[in-house]
C-alpha cells in the first residue's frame, strides 16, 4: 500500500470511508466538496478530515475545498485496490438473484458483471446482468476478473477448481460447504446463520447481566 507507512493506523482505517463517500458524490455529479460537507456524510469532524488528508499532501484550496475526482484517484492509489473490480457470480438461485438485484456495492468495490448457473432455465438476463451456462465460463469470464461470489450448493469443489483455472484468486463463499484452495487464493466465508447465533447469544448475555 503505497505511502501507508507514514500514515497513522486510525487515519488509514478512515480512508476507505472517505473513498466510499467520495464515489457516492462523484456518482451524483459533484466535482468538489468542502471538508464540512464530507464530515456530514462520514460522521467525522472536519478538523480530523483535514488532518487525515494532510498526510497525502496539500490536497485542498481554501474557499474551494477538494476536487472529488482527484481525491478518488489519490485514495485508490493509496489503498492499492481496484475499486472498479469486475465480479462474477456463480449461482443464480434465490440468494444469487438477491445479490444481482442489489449490485451497487455502495460505489466502492465494483459490480457483478455477469453470472453463471448450471440450470439452463436460469440463464437469461436478470436485473440487467446476463446469466450464462456454467459450461461457457471459460469463454465468458471477463478479462482481468479475479473475484467470484459463490452461492451454489452442488459440485462446489469442482466449480472452485474451474474458477481457479480461469484466474480467480478471491472467493466470497456463501456455500456452507468445505472446499480446498491452494495457497495464495483468498476465501471469505459469509455465514449469516452463525452471525445470528452469535448475536442471539450476546444479546441474551447482556439481558442476563441487567
Amino acid at each position: 500500500m503505497n505511502g501507508s507507512k507514514s500514515v497513522p493506523k486510525a487515519t488509514f482505517q478512515r480512508y476507505p470511508v472517505y473513498l466510499k463517500a467520495l464515489r457516492r458524490l462523484q456518482k451524483h455529479g459533484k466535482t468538489r466538496v468542502m471538508s464540512k460537507e464530507l464530515a456530514e456524510l462520514v460522521n467525522v469532524e472536519p478538523t480530523t478530515i483535514r488532518r487525515d488528508f494532510s498526510f497525502l499532501g496539500n490536497l485542498g484550496k481554501q474557499g474551494y475545498g477538494y476536487n472529488v475526482d482527484d481525491l478518488i484517484e489519490i485514495f485508490n492509489r493509496q489503498l492499492g485496490v481496484d475499486f472498479d473490480e469486475k465480479i462474477i457470480l456463480i449461482g443464480a438461485g434465490n440468494l444469487g438473484r438477491a445479490l444481482m438485484h442489489y449490485n451497487n456495492w455502495d460505489y466502492v468495490v465494483g459490480e457483478i458483471v455477469c453470472a453463471f448457473d448450471a440450470d439452463p432455465a436460469k440463464c437469461y438476463e436478470q436485473f440487467g446482468i446476463q446469466v450464462y451456462p456454467m459450461d461457457e465460463l471459460e469463454e465468458r469470464i471477463p478479462a482481468g476478473c479475479h473475484i467470484a461470489i459463490l452461492t451454489i450448493s452442488h459440485k462446489v469443489q469442482s466449480t472452485v477448481d474451474l474458477l481457479l483455472d480461469n484466474g480467480i484468486t478471491g472467493i466470497v463463499d456463501f456455500t456452507h460447504q468445505h472446499f480446498v484452495v491452494p495457497k495464495g487464493v483468498v476465501v471469505k466465508v459469509v455465514d449469516v446463520v452463525s452471525s445470528i447465533q452469535e448475536l442471539v447469544f450476546e444479546s441474551n448475555s447482556m439481558h442476563q447481566k441487567q
